[in-house]
């Protein structure tokens, strides 16, 4: 690549070990070209009312989701309403539809942001680096996946790991209600920001929400106990939080004891 400016390269290689590995423009775009300066000009009435529609279409494929989701009396139907959903653009894109892993009858449920590269390519949730992690701090309150049911706010990957948009959650949530209403578990844990403030219907960040008991109630469903953890991704980049983890692992492993103590015997 003889004559390729050495900054543009640099920032490819960065960007594909940060997993920016798939093309989402028809055109390449120079980054490093003056930014247009900002016009004061109105937004034209044609564009308000395109917005308007694209709006209004997003509503129309949530109730879509929702009712969908609303139909389906089992997890396993439940994962076919999701396989079967055209209305996330994300499912155009992505190799495999990421349901959920692990056992749906656990008292436990783990609700994480979305799929990565690895469990796109595998079609299993925490599969990766992050997920091994994750398997680790499973163990540590002793459990594995054969006594916690794992999922994720999307189902699908969003390109090059980005984060989701308000629009791809909101499409997504009412089967992840539903999916909640459908387990029953007694504790959910959401890991990291994106599904802590989604579920939980708050704007503070993940700093300020771990450790803390707080509830979900699902449309149609009852109250959950739920707390918040750092996402096992972020842990690999700050290791130093791993305290604050583990402290939030030994209150989750509190919990379900008391639950399992309250349980009937019989």
């Amino acid at each position: 690549m003889a004559g390729a400016d050495p900054r543009a390269l640099a920032q490819l290689v960065w960007q594909i070990e940060a997993g920016a590995d798939e093309a989402v423009g028809d055109v390449p775009r120079d980054r490093f070209a003056a930014p247009a300066p900002a016009s004061t000009t109105p937004t034209p009435p044609a564009r308000r009312q395109r917005a308007t529609y694209a709006l209004a279409a997003t509503h129309d494929l949530v109730d879509q989701a929702r009712a969908a989701a609303a139909a389906t009396d089992s997890v396993a139907a439940l994962a076919a309403a999701v396989a079967a959903f055209e209305g996330c653009g994300l499912s155009e894109t992505a190799m495999n539809t990421v349901f959920a892993d692990g056992n749906p009858e656990a008292d436990l449920m783990l609700i994480g942001e979305a799929p990565g590269a690895e469990e796109d390519r595998r079609g299993l949730p925490f599969v990766g680096k992050a997920g091994h992690l994750l398997d680790r701090m499973l163990a540590a309150i002793g459990r594995d996946r054969d006594s916690a049911y794992i999922t994720n706010m999307l189902f699908w990957r969003p390109p090059g790991n980005r984060p989701p948009t308000t629009e791809e959650v909101a499409l997504c949530r009412p089967f992840v209600d539903r999916h909640i209403v459908l387990v029953k578990p007694r504790v959910v844990v959401c890991i990291g920001g994106t599904a802590a403030k989604a579920l939980l219907a708050r704007s503070e960040g993940i700093t300020r929400l771990r450790g803390k008991w707080l509830e979900i109630t699902p449309p149609g469903g009852v109250p959950v106990a739920a707390m918040a953890i750092f996402h096992p991704a972020y842990l690999l980049r700050q290791p130093s939080h791993k305290r604050l983890a583990w402290r939030d692992l030994l209150a989750i492993g509190e919990k379900l004891a008391e639950s399992d103590a309250g349980a009937p015997t019989g």
